[in-house]
């Protein structure tokens, strides 16, 4: 199985519908941000031969050579989004949703209106720049995977009750339903409002808290994608540790500037342990002492109900490929299960498939050979397995070390023992 993501480069381009005017442009080699641009003639034809579909009542979806993959969507009859991806391994699921989650990333910062009614191109332009940082960091590497699941990102903390506690007082004396603790990009803990917050803005506003530079607090305004897309509320995050902040969506009031020092010591001093032990938690994303066989090296395990997931590599100590190489191999298993074996009910009926999906699947991810300048493949002979029970489902990425007839044993009692967390 290829890694998604191995050396090769992502080039995104928003153009304007009705014109073909270039709104921006934004790139990644590597999984690091670039500043390679493609030349103006290949972008006038990507946009061109869409046009030129779109001309004829033909809907030009994706299209695939020997080493890359393009895909075209367009927004509201206004806004046009193509990607080409030369990744090793990438498939049109994962640029599709890419293409949906930066349209709501320009919907956040930007608002509706303004892309749908475009009056000015060069003012927008510049309003989208704002929007470059969130966007960019959706192309590159990331520890997260709600971009690709379009669940939340969690942390299990060990005192969540505790947490919940505070925030839900502290959240009401502010006057919103909707706040949370976000540590690196992860949800820790929300209140019920927050957890009702539609998508995509659920996995974005998380998602933008990890990017912004450091700050003390903050006072942002955001549109809300699914929400209230013409009309901003404001994103207020107050750090309480460094890597932790506490974010609160609210309307004209309180200001910032009346968020007491008091009131924040009053919920947040007494629970100063556990907010630490969130910031230790953060790469991890379950307590150490949880109960998990030594031969898994990951998991990503999703609640599509809740759309809330957990997303971990950090388990099998040193032994085995990097952290990096875990989050790619496990990526690219989502995709190919997600696609192939538990397709989303919608695209099981467009496609006209039984409504009987595998209850689980695994591979072994190549052979364990050495590869042409002596050097073993880090992710040869590894094990990845799926299972789904009910709304849950669970990807394993397991030593070689461990048998592939265990496999499904394996992962159902790990599920069984994740089940009470998420």
């Amino acid at each position: 199985m290829a890694e998604e993501g191995a050396a090769g480069a992502v080039h995104l381009l928003c153009l304007a519908a009705s014109s073909g005017v270039p709104l921006f442009s934004r790139s990644s080699r590597g999984g690091a941000p670039s500043r390679q641009q493609l030349p103006f003639s290949i972008i006038g034809s990507l946009n061109g031969v869409h046009m030129f579909g779109q001309n004829l009542d033909v809907t030009l979806r994706s299209a695939r050579t020997e080493d890359s993959v393009v895909v075209w969507k367009t927004f509201h009859d206004s806004v046009t989004l193509i990607v080409l991806s030369s990744e090793l391994g990438c498939a049109e699921l994962r640029l599709e949703r890419l293409l949906e989650l930066v349209f709501g990333a320009m919907v956040l910062l930007v608002g509706l209106e303004e892309l749908t009614k475009i009056r000015n191109v060069e003012r927008l332009k510049k309003d989208l720049r704002a929007a470059y940082g969130l966007i960019d960091s959706l192309l590159v590497d990331s520890e997260l995977a709600g971009d690709l699941t379009q669940c939340v990102d969690c942390i299990v903390p060990a005192d969540g009750p505790l947490l919940q506690e505070a925030l839900a007082g502290f959240a009401e004396e502010m006057g919103s339903v909707f706040a949370s603790l976000v540590a690196g990009g992860r949800v820790v803990v929300g209140t019920e409002g927050w957890w009702r917050l539609g998508a995509p803005e659920a996995v974005l506003l998380p998602w933008l808290v990890g990017t912004l530079p450091f700050q003390a607090a903050r006072d942002y305004p955001v549109y809300l994608p699914h929400g209230s897309p013409t009309v901003p509320h404001r994103l207020l995050t107050l750090m309480l540790l460094p890597g932790l902040e506490l974010c609160v969506l609210c309307g004209p009031q309180p200001p910032l500037s009346q968020v007491e020092p008091q009131v924040l010591e009053r919920w947040w001093q007494p629970v100063l342990e556990p907010l630490r032990a969130c910031v230790a938690l953060a790469p991890r994303g379950i307590p150490a002492g949880f109960p998990l066989h030594p031969g898994i090296l990951g998991l990503l395990l999703l609640h599509l109900e809740q759309r809330r997931g957990l997303f971990a590599v950090d388990l099998g100590g040193e032994e085995g490929p990097s952290p990096r190489i875990r989050r790619r191999l496990l990526r690219s298993f989502y995709v190919l299960v997600t696609a192939t074996h538990f397709p989303p009910e919608e695209k099981a009926e467009e496609q006209g498939c039984p409504t009987e999906v595998p209850r689980a699947c695994y591979v072994v991810s190549g052979v364990a050979a050495e590869g042409p300048q002596g050097l073993q493949d880090p992710g040869a002979g590894l094990r990845l397995v799926a299972v789904q029970a009910g709304p849950r489902r669970l990807l394993l990425l397991v030593s070689p070390q461990s048998p592939t007839y265990a496999l499904r044993g394996l992962a159902t009692r790990t599920l069984h023992a994740l089940t009470p967390v998420l």
